[in-house]
């Protein structure tokens, strides 16, 4: 059995993988872990996550969380997430982070903790999706430069960063196929007398409202045709049961950094 800790326990992804892990034949929960101050510390896990299976309290402190796991998932924010780096760190435990929105410093930070545990970052942990990451770029490939890209996606109201994770790295495959610096072909919006569309561009559109767990489109637009690509999450459990697979996984890999494209073998196709 793989013991995990879980970090943001309160959260709607934390409960969710706390709900996979306790109901888990491969997996058990070790601890389950909020920030410091959070109504949620000290209270019972069961109770937090509306998991009846779930033994325990919710902690507040990442070392003993990771001293007590084998590997610890942490879908937070950055900055919580970089603790749990350096606690995963001191203590040699693998460290699985779905958390997005990092800045070029804090990433070169989580490469650095990278030479010293196993460490799996990616934006998004469903394994259709991450068939789609696959894809976009072979498509984009294939149909060369005559047929015009967009990406569209849409979030709950609750999303804080813009655009997704997911459509970030959806981009990044898109520019790399095309031998593009995605910096310079991302137009994120449009609005007044833009001009004809340039050739070398990527049209950015992203939606928020309401409850929806994450859509996501990539238009590949030609003169006659047009081909769609697109990932619906109905559920949060869809990332959920990601998480745990990577966490499986990771469980039993050496020092490095690693994605979910490695977990799925799609690098090797």
């Amino acid at each position: 059995m793989v013991r995990i800790a879980v970090a943001g326990a309160a959260g709607k992804m934390g409960g969710r993988i706390i709900h996979v892990v306790v109901n888990s034949d491969q997996a058990e929960l070790a601890a389950a872990l909020e920030a410091p101050g959070h109504p949620a510390v000290g209270r019972p896990v069961a109770e937090v996550c509306g998991v009846p299976g779930a033994s325990g309290n919710v902690g507040d402190d990442p070392e003993a969380a990771a001293q007590n796991a084998d590997v610890l998932i942490s879908f937070t924010a950055p900055e919580a997430s970089l603790q749990h780096a350096q606690a995963c760190r001191k203590h040699h435990k693998a460290l699985v982070v779905g958390t997005t929105g990092f800045d070029p410093q804090q990433r070169q930070e989580l490469e650095a903790a990278a030479q010293d545990i196993p460490l799996l970052v990616a934006p998004n942990m469903s394994v259709a999706m991450n068939l789609m990451f696959k894809l976009v770029g072979m498509v984009a490939r294939v149909l060369g430069e005559d047929y015009a890209l967009e990406l569209v996606e849409a979030h709950h109201d609750q999303k804080k960063d813009a655009p997704s994770g997911t459509a970030v790295k959806l981009l990044e495959e898109l520019a790399h196929a095309r031998g593009w610096k995605l910096e310079e072909v991302c137009t994120h919006g449009r609005q007044g007398l833009v001009g004809a569309r340039p050739k070398h561009e990527i049209g950015v559109s992203v939606i928020r409202g309401g409850d929806i767990v994450g859509d996501h489109t990539v238009l590949y637009i030609g003169h006659g045709e047009r081909l769609e690509i697109t990932h619906r999450a109905h559920s949060r459990d869809t990332f959920a049961h990601g998480a745990l697979r990577a966490a499986l996984w990771l469980a039993r890999r050496q020092p490095g950094l690693y994605d979910m494209q490695d977990v799925l073998a799609l690098k090797e196709l």
